[in-house]
Formats: C-alpha cells, structure tokens, sequence
C-alpha cells in the first residue's frame, strides 16, 4: 500500500505553484495526511504549552520513544500498530507518574531517573519486538522517523476521537492545572488536587506523544510537542496568547512540512524538525535582539539624564 501510495508522489515543485498546491489536494492519501497533521498538530500545541510550561519535555520525549516498543509489539502479535502505540504510552504514563518516590522528594533528579528508565527499557524492548517479529518491517523507519504515506480513514477517525478527549480533558483542568503549574505549593494549600492533576496531564502527553508520533516518527516528537510552543513563549508572555499562537505555529509548521515532504524524497520528520527549530532560532535572535536594544536605550536615556 505504502510503496503504491510514494510511486504518486512528485519530486520537485514545478513552474505553476497554483498547479502544485491544487495536485496536493487531488490525492486522497495526501487530504488524510493533511486532516490527521492537523489535528495532530492542534493536540501537539495545547499539550505541549503545558509540557513546556511545567518543564515536562523530557517526559514527553520518554512517552513518544515508547510508542515505538508498542508499534513493534502489537505488529508482532498481528493487532494495529496505532492501538499499540497508544497503549505503551498511557502505559508508561502511568508507570511514571505512580512509581513512588522517597519520602523526603528527590524532585527533578529522581523523577528524571523513573523517566530515562521507562524509556531505556522501552528502545529495548523495541529492538526485541522488532527481531521476534522476524519478517521485513517495512514500517520501521516510519515508526522512527515519521511517514505521510498510507493514512487510512480509520486512523484520522481515530486521531479525531483521541484528539477530541485529550482536548475535552484538558480543557476540564485546564485552569487549576495552570494554577498548580505556577505555584504548586500554593496551588495545594488552596485545596487544589496537585498530585491526581499531575498523574491525569501525564496520561493526557502520552495520548498526545502517541498522536504526534503518527506524523513525526517516535524519535522526532520534540518537534511538533515542543518547538511550537518554546518559541510562542518566548514571543510573548502573555498565556492566552502564547497558548493560541503555540496551535497556530503547530499547525503552520505541519502543513508547510507535509507540502516539502510531498515534493521531495526526504521524509516529513526532517522537515518537521527542521522547520519548527528554524522558527524558534529567529525567534531567539530577534528576542536577543530587541533586549540588546532595549537597554542601548535605557543606558542612552540614563546617560543624558547624567549629563543634564
């Protein structure tokens, strides 16, 4: 299905752009590509503000990179590869968030320590599944590195339902999540639940790791979960609007990315990647630029108040 699916596609942007952009809608594989990106890309960005906001990004690299052991298993054992992905990774997620931690909080050092082993053991988990299977994976470098190819009807129907629940809960716990977020200790005396919201946001990113990774490959899910919304940060402050402007640059840098990857051999994980670091890279310059110009005007208005 795949190789009949990349024998359709074009190497190379011809001289009518109108044309181009007109044939990548023609073709139904790429119409599901661009409805499963996007919704992808809005679960991507809402999820990923919160990941990056509560310092969780290694979290979520850690629950995509399992949803490549659980791809491989469920190959393995003749069921859907999507269902599998899914299911190591709200696996994973609970692991992580309900593995006890000592009584005096080891805090980012050892949580960091549960997360690198969930995710040593799942890459080795992956190799294993991957030799028991014992037939040609031909799906292997799409389960690492992201593949548009052969979207299906019932995955984007599956995206829009796990996307639509993600969102929903989100949007549930969104405001003490927020709270919790900024000042926890507060957020608890307050009588909010940190903890279960906690436990409850780590399934959520590994639903969302699990949806991204269907675009992006398990190895390149910072670039959709992370990117987008470090570079809304720092473009503003302002959580309302770095929240919308974190789903816009999502959805901007999928579909630039699926249009690239449609006229080239290369595949839509690199363009992803590559794209959404190129955004956050004139970001961090024009940001480094306006504060070096901000304060040669500070020091300027300084030193003609001193010399009046």
């Amino acid at each position: 299905m795949i190789a009949v699916v990349a024998a359709t596609v074009r190497e190379g942007l011809g001289w009518n752009l109108v044309d181009d952009m007109r044939q990548l809608f023609e073709l139904h594989f790429m119409v599901n590509a661009f409805r499963a990106g996007t919704i992808v890309a809005v679960v991507a960005g809402a999820m990923g503000w919160f990941t990056v906001l509560r310092r969780q990004s290694f979290a979520g690299h850690a629950l995509a990179v399992v949803s490549f052991p659980g791809a491989a298993g469920a190959v393995w054992l003749g069921a859907s590869a999507t269902a599998g992905t899914f299911v190591a990774s709200v696996s994973a997620a609970l692991v992580i968030a309900l593995v006890p931690r000592s009584a005096s909080g080891g805090g980012d050092g050892e949580d960091s320590a549960v997360i690198g082993t969930v995710q040593a053991l799942a890459l080795a988990s992956g190799v294993l599944f991957v030799s028991l299977y014992g037939g040609f994976l031909n799906s292997l470098n799409g389960l690492l590195f992201g593949t548009f190819l052969g979207i299906t009807d019932d995955q984007v129907t599956t995206l829009i339902i796990v996307g639509a629940a993600v969102l929903a809960v989100l949007a549930g716990i969104g405001r003490p999540l927020f709270f919790a977020t900024i000042d926890a200790d507060v957020a608890q005396a307050s009588g909010v639940p940190v903890r279960m919201l906690s436990v409850v946001f780590l399934v959520l990113l590994g639903c969302a790791a699990a949806e991204v990774s269907q675009i992006t490959g398990s190895l390149l899910v910072f670039a959709l979960l992370v990117l987008p919304a470090a570079s809304a940060q720092r473009l503003t402050s302002r959580p309302g609007s770095s929240f919308v402007l974190t789903i816009v640059l999502a959805v901007a840098i999928t579909w630039v990315a699926l249009a690239a990857a449609y006229f080239s051999v290369h595949p839509i994980g690199f363009f992803v990647t590559t794209i959404g670091l190129g955004v956050f890279v004139v970001v961090t310059v024009a940001q480094s630029a306006k504060v070096r110009i901000q304060r040669r005007g500070r020091s300027g208005f300084t030193s003609q108040g001193l010399a009046a």
